[in-house]
């Protein structure tokens, strides 16, 4: 009896599908990318059309001859590679090398390695999408023409073995204009002024006579700078032995909302932050993550869904589940009456959810002894990210009291998270407030202040400061700044950074990129050479 053939990228998710369909099926490998442009010429036809000429990969006639094998006897073939453009690339040379006559070829979409993810796509399968391919071939050409070009203008003037492309080199330039930046950078003194405070008269209550610190932010009713020592110990000769007035007394609430679910970059990003991770790392993990590990008993599971995404979208069972999940965990006061929605940003291309776990049978503690310690992290950090997004938000009680000592004021801040909402499971640097402001987190809780009290002065400290130049790259600041820019694709972020350091560009300190000698010469001599294809624009 024939079976039908389900073509898949990696040998790991083949064996997480594989349990899925049955005894019907057989799922094969082409372990990634079976053709590509050759090494050796250009392999692009310029009088032409731009026709790419593609090969077989060295090494891959082996996996084609077994395809080929298997195809013969199959009824249906079904191509399942990555849901994306790479993947689409890969499902259309396979189909060129199979040589499906005769037999119905289908093109099948696994946002999630589970069962009913799986089963779905099966039953309702798609064809070939040549806008798809054709876009990523647009891409390789153009990057195959980009590195031909401008590849041998560094080998003939620097040195050979070197590269550049579309992205790579634009993200060296961005690398470098930041280190030019920061060495031009000429740091500005200024001062500031703290007064360490008492409420004296309100001591007779537990915490209202705690000490806390006020800024001086005005003179005047202006906006004060204070630019040397010179003129800082004047103001300091002006308020000594002067009262310390409360003068207003303002309470606010703020909401802190959570998050979307992450998108590729943003947990790239997330994950350089918080884990230290690399973006070729985290990739790999997700990766890996998604195809399946083994979970014991349970097999391999495909424990989160496509990892290369720019939407926040998610599928109404998995907001179901959440929900089911936090109600269970959390309470109901931590529920929102309707599931929390997101919009997408500008330009997504939106063809599948957000990142987010497949089951919700499989929190991170209970599958921690199945996993690494890195693989635990990274599945940790998109669960909590995921459950995080359908919670109500934080309740934070801001005061912000205005001190009066004679014709200046200083100003303290005072936060108490109220209510936790998502930040029981997830925070994040820089989360916006409500009103779009950032929250201080170091803010202290102050004690009870009221309009007219005169506070005791314990302290005013004077401080000498100076301006910081621009910080250099991090992972996750290059890649917050190449998103922006509209430079390459969460696809390339990882592979790129990964370059720009095998090529000896740039290295790293400290977790913080640096371009190298070569980086500056490769990079002025493209700019020079190439002013559009360096044009972060381009």
């Amino acid at each position: 009896m024939s079976k039908s053939l389900v073509i898949v990228e990696s040998p790991a998710k083949a064996k997480t599908i594989n349990k899925f369909l049955g005894k019907d099926f057989v799922v094969k490998a082409s372990v990634g990318h079976v053709k590509d442009l050759p090494k050796s010429k250009l392999g692009v036809d310029i009088e032409n059309n731009f026709s790419p000429h593609y090969e077989v990969i060295k090494g891959k006639a082996k996996v084609i001859a077994e395809l080929k094998k298997y195809a013969k006897t199959a009824d249906n073939i079904y191509l399942a590679p990555d849901p994306d453009r790479e993947g689409e690339a890969i499902a259309w040379h396979i189909a060129e090398e199979v040589d499906g006559k005769g037999k119905k070829v289908y093109r099948v979409l696994f946002n999630e390695i589970t069962e009913k993810g799986v089963t779905e796509a099966i039953k309702n399968p798609a064809s070939l999408d040549r806008n798809k391919f054709e876009a990523q071939q647009a891409r390789r050409i153009l990057d195959r023409l980009v590195g031909y070009q401008v590849s041998p203008i560094l080998w003939e003037k620097v040195r050979r073995g070197l590269s550049a492309g579309r992205v790579q080199s634009v993200t060296v330039r961005l690398v470098c204009e930041r280190e030019r930046e920061i060495k031009a950078f000429v740091p500005q003194e200024y001062w500031s002024i703290t007064a360490e405070l008492k409420n004296e008269e309100a001591g007779g209550k537990e915490g209202q006579g705690a000490s806390f610190k006020a800024k001086l932010i005005k003179r005047d009713n202006k906006k004060i700078e204070l630019k040397d020592e010179e003129e800082t110990n004047k103001v300091l000769q002006e308020i000594e032995g002067k009262d310390f007035v409360v003068r207003d007394v303002e309470k606010k609430e703020r909401k802190r909302n959570p998050l979307p679910p992450f998108i590729t970059s943003k947990l790239q990003q997330d994950a350089a932050r918080k884990l230290g991770f690399t973006a070729k790392k985290t990739m790999m993990l997700a990766q890996q993550l998604y195809e399946g590990i083994e979970l014991g008993e349970h097999g391999s599971v495909g424990l989160i869904t496509y990892m290369r995404t720019d939407s926040t979208r998610v599928s109404a069972d998995a907001v179901k589940d959440a929900r089911v999940y936090i109600y269970a965990k959390f309470g109901r006061e931590y529920l929102p009456a309707k599931p929390n929605a997101y919009q997408g940003k500008k330009g997504a291309q939106d063809a599948h959810e957000a990142i987010r776990p497949t089951y919700f049978e499989y929190p991170p503690d209970l599958v921690k002894k199945y996993l690494s310690k890195d693989h635990f992290h990274l599945y940790q950090l998109i669960w909590n990210r995921f459950v995080a997004s359908q919670m109500l938000p934080a309740i934070i009680d801001q005061t912000v009291v205005s001190i009066g000592a004679d014709r200046y004021i200083f100003q303290a801040n005072g936060s108490v998270i109220r209510f936790p909402g998502f930040t029981a499971v997830y925070t994040e640097g820089g989360t916006h407030l409500e009103n779009g402001s950032d929250e201080e987190e170091d803010a202290e809780k102050l004690p009870l202040l009221e309009k007219n009290d005169i506070l005791n002065v314990l302290g005013i400290m004077p401080k000498q400061h100076f301006t910081q130049p621009p910080p250099r790259f991090t992972e996750a600041t290059l890649i917050k700044e190449l998103e922006e820019l509209g430079i390459g694709r969460p696809s390339t972020y990882a592979p790129t950074l990964s370059t720009i350091q095998d090529r000896e560009y740039v290295v790293k300190e400290k977790n913080q990129f640096v371009p190298t000698e070569l980086g500056f010469i490769v990079t002025d001599l493209l700019v020079k050479s190439f002013p559009d294809i360096l044009n972060v624009e381009f």
